[in-house]
């Protein structure tokens, strides 16, 4: 280039010197820097004269590298099984990939880790961000109640991984959020004393829950005379003969009776605890015994007076149409769903028919965090409330506050381990108590936002478990899945 300029061509000069001295320096100071470390056995000081690959390693060194999502492969299921005082007893699901990352999620609360563990033959060497895909192949291996443990804990641990593998919180992935806080609910220990047992509850309150559940049913009228016909606690105990028990026999099928003495005693424990405690805080109640349709229907109508938030699990779930009727019948709202699992075949026939109220399921045995969130999408386009049922570790925890937080008709979840020290020591990477005045803050951390205490961890492995051992034994099973022909 001519500068026809001369002040201008001795800028130019000036400027391209100023240029060159810059890189020297760089170099130089980089080199030193460099002198003395290896990279692969590469001596750093002599950089320039290594190949480029390697030098493109040295540059790149500390580049935040994510993952590459379409080249994930599974390698790995494994569990430890935790419990004690801390817990109920739960199986954590670990599952392993080819790139490093690891994801968790908790088998449902007293459900047996073989749930799981049988569906790792299915897994291995896929990718696990195909979740819709990988839920396909093993939901047929879930049911209601504990059975769907194995399939719900594998699904949240495959939302933790694609978390991780894309840099972005879980509740991101299903669409992003309604709220940056979720509500919990929470319940107490039960006192046969009503004052007592208000205390407690009010305790709740001073902690800062701002809302409630508290167990009342038959049992708080044992040694009462008058209160319960045909009780299990008879003296001539109704089930001498029987192969079966009181608690494993369906509601209806019990015929017991709640006598108006017994309702009235009831009642009482719902007085004491509404005059301590006012209306301002929302109440629900649960346990209240296994009885039919009509002892049900009395005792909701019982209760209309203390505008309960709802009674909960009163009827089996899978009667929809006494579930119905019993809705129909007061003003108490009726509540069920911590033992279905999915939305087909499980909540859309109670949704559908307007059975229920509230629909309350527990992500780990409903089908994982996205199966949850599609019955709260359900439920809000049929005018039903939905809130979620939690026992379980804080890993599927914070997995039910991402779906909590994903889905715009939600009210409350349940927080089940209040008074359990070491629950929160469980996972670490959670910034201050993860339960703070009744809510939880939603992690924006990649994946469900928190990784396991693995010495806490092994403080509660039941005892003869290991802590994520090896399991071959479930790498293959001979098996042909397909349901048609």
């Amino acid at each position: 280039m001519i500068y026809k300029n001369k002040k201008l061509q001795n800028i130019f000069k000036d400027t391209q010197k100023e240029e060159k001295e810059k890189q020297a320096d760089s170099r130089r100071s980089f080199f030193k820097k460099a002198g003395g470390l290896t990279l692969g056995g590469l001596s750093l000081a002599g950089l320039a004269k290594a190949s480029v690959s390697e030098q493109v390693a040295y540059a790149s060194q500390n580049v935040n590298r994510y993952s590459a999502p379409s080249e994930l492969k599974i390698t790995d299921l494994r569990i430890a099984e935790i419990g004690g005082d801390v817990v109920f007893r739960t199986p954590i699901v670990r599952i392993y990939t080819n790139q490093g990352i690891i994801g968790h999620g908790d088998v449902r609360d007293g459900a047996a880790k073989e749930y799981a563990l049988f569906l790792k033959s299915r897994l291995l060497g896929e990718n696990p961000c195909n979740v819709e895909r990988l839920f396909g192949i093993i939901k047929q291996f879930g049911g209601h109640a504990r059975q769907g443990g194995g399939v719900s804990g594998v699904e949240m641990a495959l939302w933790d991984i694609v978390g991780k593998a894309y840099n972005v919180p879980v509740y991101q992935l299903l669409g992003g959020k309604y709220r940056d806080k979720v509500r919990v609910y929470c319940d107490t220990t039960i006192s046969r004393d009503p004052n007592e047992y208000a205390a407690r509850m009010q305790a709740r309150i001073d902690q800062g829950y701002t809302a409630l559940k508290m167990d009342i049913g038959i049992r708080l009228l044992e040694g009462i005379p008058g209160t319960v016909i045909n009780s299990p606690d008879a003296k001539y105990n109704p089930y001498q003969y029987d192969y079966s028990t009181y608690n494993k026999t369906m509601h209806p099928f019990t015929r017991v009776q709640v006598t108006d003495k017994g309702i009235d005693k009831l009642m009482e424990f719902l007085d004491v605890m509404r005059s301590k405690i006012g209306y301002d805080i929302p109440m629900g109640t649960d346990h209240w015994g296994h009885f039919g349709i009509n002892e049900a229907i009395k005792l909701a109508r019982a209760s209309e007076k203390y505008n309960l938030a709802y009674i909960e699990d009163i009827i089996p779930w899978q009667l929809t149409d006494q579930l119905r009727e019993l809705t129909q019948s007061t003003t108490t709202p009726i509540q069920t769903g911590e033992d279905i699992y999915m939305l087909q075949g499980g909540f859309e026939k109670l949704i559908e028919t307007r059975s229920v109220d509230i629909v309350h399921p527990d992500p780990n045995t409903a089908g994982g965090i996205l199966e949850t969130k599609k019955i709260g999408d359900f439920a809000t386009r049929h005018g039903i409330g939905f809130m979620q049922h939690h026992a379980a570790g804080p890993v599927s925890f914070l997995g039910a506050v991402h779906a909590a937080a994903a889905t715009e008709n939600f009210m409350w979840l349940e927080h089940h381990a209040v008074d359990k020290k070491d629950w929160e020591n469980l996972v670490t990477g959670f910034d201050g108590p993860i339960v703070k005045d009744g809510y939880v803050t939603v992690p924006e951390k990649p994946g469900i936002g928190v990784e396991l205490n693995e010495d806490m961890v092994k403080k509660y492995l039941i005892e003869g478990e290991k802590f994520f051992a090896p399991t071959p034994e479930w790498d293959k099973i001979r098996a042909n899945d397909r349901l048609w022909s």
